[in-house]
């Protein structure tokens, strides 16, 4: 069963940019941008 999180409705939520998360969580904003797409095939839990 897949994870379903929708990162553009929580980033809309608190007004906040696809950068600063990433700054924030510390993984590249191109990262973030396949996890926010569902291009990701795996995460790790370090992620």
């Amino acid at each position: 069963m897949p994870i379903i999180v929708d990162i553009d409705v929580m980033l809309a939520r608190r007004k906040m940019a696809v950068g600063t998360l990433a700054e924030r969580v510390g993984i590249t904003p191109a990262n973030l941008a396949v996890l926010k797409n569902g291009r990701a095939k795996a995460v790790r839990f370090t992620t």
